[in-house]
């Protein structure tokens, strides 16, 4: 077995803290061994700084914690301390005087030493930032100019988000980015970003649903110029923002929209909902409006299930006879801190059932293990004649 000398560093005192060990979880590890061709990627934070072979992403302000992204997972990275101290020792560098190429046998050196390793665990997509940083930017109807000439005087003056900002800033990877824009229903408009009004987008989704029956276009297999033109000609719909409506709610394939019935009819009901914020709209009453918006064609697949995680419901007791009444209640409006959500959750309604509270829970958990886990903490378990129910703990601690 050969030996070499092992050396200080003249430059230990430079190295110290310079070096970081990171332990890559299994998914990131077979990523990493898949890949060995690519070549190395250097990135750094004001936590870090290492060398991999595969493309990982820090994002983030520097005051927030630090986080790695992969194209399409987000992890959170943590310190864990050492009970054995680590040695960072690298080869000394020398040279062989029979072949003139640099020897890697001349010793080895010491150039720091750990106590810690930094450990990636996966996390849900930090985006709770973009409602913000996008308020104020709402795209509304009589905003169809394209370019700043038909933008009023505050509307100049307001200072635009784009979306390589968005990639720079926001901890998340570039999938999940896009996943979030898109829940978010958040326009792409020469660059900046612009969450669409709820109730134009309403009024989008229903002049689809109206010309798809007007030009006997099938929803599977529905002309995009057609139907934006359609709506361009007709209402002033600027032909960018119908395609990108149409392609939050069903796939763009060939020039064709293949129309996720679902999800239209889950977004006009959910945009009929939403301006009811302040106030309870009866349960019937609302049906009766969101089956007169859908049309007949596609009335069989309302379901207020579609709404789940974005309304609550009560019985009325002081009409008579009592009725059953929704709240609009959307989960990316709550906080983000899971002691404070199930803080929020309880004050707004002492006990829940499973399938109620869970919808809630989603934006804040990578998994329903970790969901199970954070109903541990947060809420006591209680059985009755009509199921499981989580109840408030008496105190929370974050």
């Amino acid at each position: 077995m050969p030996e070499y000398p092992l050396k200080l560093s003249s430059s230990a005192v430079v190295d110290t803290a310079a070096f970081k060990l990171l332990e890559l979880p299994p998914d990131l590890c077979k990523l990493v061994e898949s890949k060995p061709e690519e070549p190395s990627r250097y990135t750094s934070s004001s936590r870090f700084q290492y060398l991999i072979s595969v493309q990982l992403v820090n994002r983030g302000d520097p005051d927030e914690d630090a986080v790695l992204c992969t194209a399409d997972k987000t992890y959170t990275t943590r310190s864990i301390v050492l009970s054995i101290s680590v040695t960072v020792a690298t080869a000394g560098i020398g040279e062989d005087t029979s072949t003139d190429e640099p020897s890697y046998l001349t010793g080895t050196k010491v150039r720091d030493q750990l106590n810690e390793i930094l450990e990636l665990v996966p996390s849900v997509p930090r985006l709770h930032k973009l409602d913000v940083l996008l308020r104020g930017k709402e795209y509304d109807e009589g905003q169809e100019g394209d370019d700043d000439m038909y933008m009023d005087e505050f509307e100049v003056g307001k200072r635009k988000f784009t979306y390589e900002e968005a990639m720079a800033t926001l901890q998340a990877s570039d999938i999940e980015l896009d996943q979030g824009l898109k829940k978010r229903r958040v326009l792409i408009l020469n660059g900046e970003l612009r969450p669409i009004s709820p109730t134009y987008l309403n009024a989008i989704l229903e002049l689809l649903l109206t010309h798809l029956v007007s030009l006997s276009l099938s929803h599977d297999s529905a002309s995009i110029d057609a139907l934006c033109s359609a709506l361009h000609d007709g209402y002033d719909v600027r032909k960018d923002v119908c395609k990108q409506v149409m392609a939050w709610f069903g796939d763009i394939i060939n020039g064709e929209w293949c129309m996720d019935k679902t999800a239209v009819v889950r977004g006009i009901g959910l945009g009929m909902l939403g301006p009811y914020r302040e106030e309870s709209i009866p349960l019937d009453e609302f049906l009766t409006k969101w089956r007169k918006s859908v049309g007949d064609t596609f009335e069989s697949e309302m379901s207020v299930d579609l709404l789940c995680g974005k309304y609550l419901t009560q019985t009325d007791v002081l009409k008579e006879p009592p009725i059953v009444v929704l709240t609009y209640f959307p989960s990316f409006q709550l906080l983000i801190d899971s002691a404070a959500r199930f803080t929020d959750h309880f004050l707004t309604r002492p006990r829940w059932k499973a399938d109620e509270i869970s919808p809630f829970l989603a934006d804040i958990v990578v998994d329903a293990k970790e969901r199970d886990k954070f109903l541990l903490k947060y809420a006591r378990a209680i059985t009755d004649a009509e199921g499981i129910w989580y109840t408030a703990r008496a105190k929370y601690k974050g």
